[in-house]
């Protein structure tokens, strides 16, 4: 049994976020019932990678019941409303203000039903100056500040996933978790409201609080790490290691028995983890000297005696073969598939993922199902 089972979902979703929270609550038992414009989810089109299926619906959408309904139908519309009257949790992240306009906002549906949890998620939220602005995952990265501190000293980048739907995905699964211990505490619903921007921007702390206090905001180095170091990918003969050092213990070690000269963890230019940063070159410089003249393999066995912390840098190739990767089936309408497996391991168990569903797989019997 899932830790949510027996709860009923109502997703009217599309895209990523909404689409990753609610794939969290039926993996944890929930029963997810979304609903599909009749030509779906446009997330099921994003791509055809899997099977003539798209990446991203298969990943986000198993264990969920597919209902096609046009909500400006009025039978269709009704439909909907007896969903909501009978779910614990109501998720959706249409336009700012169409559900209200629809006569299912937030507000309206917790007067009818106090216990219900509603979550709406947006782009900047549903009031402001930006409320109405459109807002794909790279737009909010960009208004966000985080492209400004992503990428090389040559310009900005975009993070290689989708972090803002992705984050904001993950906040609203952790509120809805946080309503549900309240509602089993005080019988009383919750209005939650996320948005990618907040998620963002929350994420965006470090170099918020060094600009506004400090005066300066993180520069983009790459594969390095904008304050601490040494922290990032050094050249060996032969390729690239990855090594991190998290306190001065370490950098003496990583002097001594990985580079050979222990004086350089003293030098006033290295001597602390702030003047690392400021010396980042000449840093950068003494590290490779010595790592361009051996082969990776032995670099990383001194890393490993000295117990410095290194990483490959991996391809999405090497993360297919990856010793740590864990997978999970996962039935598709196109066949099983197999998709990186959640994260969390609950009593040594990962759980097992429901199908992903075809358009309106279960609009007939969900129909007879709610029937007024």
């Amino acid at each position: 049994m899932g830790a949510l089972d027996g709860l009923l979902v109502v997703a009217l979703e599309q895209a990523v976020a909404a689409p990753l929270c609610t794939a969290k609550l039926a993996d944890a038992g929930a029963r997810v019932i979304k609903i599909e414009r009749t030509e779906g989810d446009f997330a099921r089109g994003y791509d055809d990678a899997v099977k003539g299926q798209a990446s991203y619906f298969v990943w986000l959408n198993r264990g969920k019941e597919s209902l096609t309904l046009d909500i400006k139908n009025p039978d269709d519309k009704a439909l909907l409303e007896r969903l909501i009257a009978k779910a614990d949790v109501f998720v959706q992240n249409l336009a700012p203000g169409a559900t209200t306009r629809a006569g299912i906002g937030a507000e309206e549906l917790r007067k009818r039903h106090p216990s219900l949890i509603t979550v709406d998620i947006s782009g900047y939220g549903e009031e402001g100056p930006l409320a109405e602005m459109k807002a794909y995952d790279l737009l909010v990265q960009a208004e966000s500040g985080l492209c400004s501190v992503t990428g090389t000293p040559e310009g900005m980048a975009r993070v290689g996933v989708s972090v803002g739907d992705i984050g904001a995905g993950m906040n609203a699964y952790a509120a809805v978790l946080e309503a549900l211990i309240k509602r089993g505490t005080t019988g009383q619903g919750s209005a939650i409201k996320v948005s990618l921007f907040d998620g963002l921007a929350d994420w965006m702390n470090v170099p918020y609080l060094q600009y506004a206090y400090g005066g300066k905001a993180p520069a983009r180095i790459g594969l390095g790490h904008a304050t601490i170091q040494p922290y990032g990918a050094y050249a060996c003969a032969d390729g690239q290691v990855m090594l991190a050092i998290q306190n001065e213990r370490e950098w003496a070690r990583l002097c001594a028995e990985v580079l050979g000269q222990p004086s350089l963890a003293t030098d006033e230019r290295f001597s602390t983890n702030v003047a690392r940063c400021a010396n980042r070159p000449a840093l950068s410089e003494a590290i490779e000297a010595v790592f361009r003249t051996l082969p990776r393999a032995q670099v990383v066995e001194k890393l490993k005696a000295a117990k410095i912390a290194f990483a490959s840098v991996n391809s999405v190739a090497d993360l297919v073969g990856h010793p740590a990767l864990r997978l999970v089936p996962v039935e598709t309408p196109e066949g099983a598939v197999e998709i990186v497996a959640p994260a969390a391991i609950v009593d040594g168990m990962t759980p097992g993922l429901k199908p992903v569903p075809a358009i309106g797989q279960h609009s007939e019997a969900i129909r007879k199902e709610f029937a007024a």
